[in-house]
C-alpha cells in the first residue's frame, strides 16, 4: 500500500473502495503540464522567500522538465494510489530529488494548486476555441460575399414572411459567433486570476511572492480574498455558459441546415463527404454532422447545469464536491470544438441550390407588407392599408395566385388608389432594396455589414 501523504493523522489505510471511489487521475491527467508548469513558479517564489537553496532550486526544474516529458511520452504510469495528478507528480519529483521534493509543497495546498491548474488549462482552451470560432466567422463572410445576390424566403413562426437576401441571413450567425467569441473574450479576463498562494484556505504562511508567480505563469491579476479563491468556480460556470450559447447558436443553424437540405426545401445539397447513407435504404443522404451537433448541444447544457448544481449549496471554502468540476468542462471543451470545427466544413462544402431559394421566394405572397406599405404611399393609413392587403392576398389564396400575378383590374377591385405601378413596387427585388436601413437585407447594407465584419475580424 502506497504511503499517502497525509497519514500521519490516520491510523488505518484508505479502504481500496475509497481509492477508487474517489481517484480523480483518469480524467485529471489532462493537468498534468499546467501542474507542472505551476509548480517550477512556484519553487522559484519559494527560493525567493528561502524555503529553497539554489541547488534544490535547480534540482528541482530539471527534474520537472524531465517529468514532463517522460509523461508526454508515456513512460510514466501515473496511479491511482496518488489520488490526482498533483500527488502523482509531487510524488515522482520526490523520488526523483529526494529531500528537496518533500519541499515542494511547503506553503501550498491543493486547493490553490488545482484550482491553479485548472485556470491555466481553461485560459489556453478559450483562446484555442476563440481561434476557431474566428475561422468560422471568416468562412461566414467568405460565403455571405459569394452569395449576395441570392434571395431567399425569410421566416417567421417557420412561415414565410418576407424575402431576404441568403447573404443577410448567413451573417446574422455572424452576429451570434461574434458575440460568442465577446463573451469568450470577457471570461477570458475573469479566468486569467491567479489563485495561488491562497494555500488551503487563509493564505500562505511563507513570504510567497504571488506577483512573481502570477507573471511567471502569465496572470495578469492575483486573487485578493484566499477563502474565494480556492473556492470559487463561477469562471468554469461562465465558461460552461458560455460554450452552452455558443452550442445553441451551431444548433439552430444545424437546425437550418437540416431543413434546407430536405426535399421538401430543396435549398442546398450537403457535401458526400459530409453526409452519411442508410443501410438499409439506398436512396438515403443523411445530414448526420448537423444532427450530431444538435444533439451534442444537450451534452453542454448537462454540463452547465451540472456545475451549477455541484456549486449550488457549499459552504466556503474548498469542498471535495469540487473535484467533479473538471469532467463537466473538459467534457464541453472536447464537445464544442469539433462541434465548431465540423459545422464550418458543412456549411463551406454545401452547394447553394439558388434557383429554388428564389422560386420558394416568389410563392407565399411574401411582399404583402409592400402592398400595405404601397397603399399607405397613396395616403391610406397603415391599419387600413393592412386589412386591405390582407383581403388581397385572401383572393390569391382562393385563387390559387400570388401578388404579381394579379392583374391591375384585380387590385382595383380592392382599392382604387392601386395602379399600373404596383408590380414594380411588389417584385422580389424591390422588397429587398427596399430595407434600405442600418442592419437591412438591401444588398448595399449587406454589403457594408461585410465590409465591418472584415475589419472587426482584423482587431480579433
Amino acid at each position: 500500500m502506497t504511503k499517502k501523504a497525509w497519514s500521519g493523522r490516520f491510523s488505518a489505510p484508505t479502504d481500496q473502495s475509497l481509492e477508487e471511489f474517489g481517484s480523480s487521475i483518469e480524467f485529471d491527467k489532462r493537468l498534468f503540464r499546467e501542474d507542472i508548469e505551476g509548480t517550477r513558479a512556484y519553487a522559484k517564489a519559494l527560493l525567493k522567500a528561502k524555503v529553497l537553496k539554489q541547488t534544490e532550486y535547480t534540482q528541482i526544474a530539471s527534474a520537472l522538465t524531465k517529468i514532463e516529458k517522460d509523461i508526454a511520452e508515456g513512460k510514466i504510469k501515473l496511479t491511482k494510489q496518488h489520488e490526482d495528478i498533483h500527488m502523482n507528480i509531487e510524488m515522482l519529483l520526490t523520488d526523483r530529488v529526494g529531500e528537496a521534493g518533500k519541499k515542494i509543497h511547503t506553503g501550498r495546498s491543493r486547493n490553490d494548486q488545482v484550482v491553479t491548474d485548472f485556470r491555466m488549462y481553461l485560459r489556453e482552451e478559450i483562446i484555442s476555441i476563440k481561434s476557431i470560432l474566428k475561422q468560422f466567422r471568416k468562412t461566414l463572410i467568405k460565403l455571405s460575399e459569394e452569395y449576395i445576390d441570392i434571395a431567399m424566403p425569410g421566416y417567421t413562426h417557420m412561415q414565410k414572411a418576407q424575402p431576404v437576401l441568403l447573404s443577410h441571413h448567413l451573417m446574422a450567425y455572424y452576429r451570434m459567433f461574434k458575440r460568442d467569441s465577446q463573451r469568450f473574450l470577457e471570461c477570458l479576463e475573469r479566468v486569467n486570476v491567479l489563485p495561488l498562494g491562497s494555500a488551503a484556505l487563509a493564505g500562505t504562511g511563507y513570504n510567497i511572492d504571488r506577483k512573481l508567480i502570477a507573471k511567471e505563469l502569465g496572470f495578469s491579476s492575483v486573487s485578493k480574498n484566499s477563502l474565494d479563491a480556492v473556492s470559487d468556480r463561477d469562471f468554469a460556470i461562465e465558461f460552461l455558459s458560455d460554450c452552452s450559447i455558443c452550442m445553441m447558436h451551431l444548433s439552430r443553424l444545424a437546425e437550418e441546415l437540416i431543413l434546407w437540405a430536405t426535399a421538401e426545401f430543396k435549398f442546398i445539397e450537403l457535401a458526400d463527404e459530409f453526409s452519411t447513407g442508410s443501410s438499409i435504404m439506398p436512396q438515403k443522404k443523411n445530414p448526420d454532422v448537423a444532427e450530431l451537433v444538435r444533439g451534442k448541444t444537450g451534452r453542454v447544457y448537462g454540463s452547465l447545469v451540472a456545475m451549477l448544481t455541484i456549486m449550488k449549496a457549499l459552504p466556503l471554502a474548498y469542498n471535495r464536491d469540487m473535484q467533479e468540476d473538471k469532467e463537466c468542462v473538459f467534457d464541453a471543451v472536447d464537445t464544442i470544438k469539433p462541434c465548431l470545427v465540423m459545422m464550418e466544413k458543412l456549411l463551406k462544402t454545401a452547394t447553394i441550390k439558388d434557383v429554388n431559394m428564389f422560386s420558394a421566394a416568389e410563392k407565399g405572397c411574401l411582399t404583402a407588407t409592400d402592398l400595405a406599405d404601397y397603399l399607405v404611399r397613396k395616403g391610406i393609413p397603415f391599419r387600413s392599408a393592412h386589412e386591405i392587403t390582407g383581403k388581397i392576398v385572401k383572393h390569391c389564396v382562393e385563387t390559387g395566385r400570388d401578388l404579381f400575378q394579379l392583374s391591375s383590374k384585380d387590385y382595383k377591385k380592392f382599392c382604387d388608389k392601386i395602379t399600373e405601378d404596383v408590380h414594380d413596387h411588389l417584385t422580389i427585388e424591390a422588397s429587398i432594396a427596399r430595407r434600405n436601413v442600418i442592419g437591412g437585407t438591401a444588398k448595399n447594407q449587406v454589403a457594408l455589414a461585410i465590409r465591418e465584419a472584415k475589419e472587426d475580424l482584423k482587431r480579433a
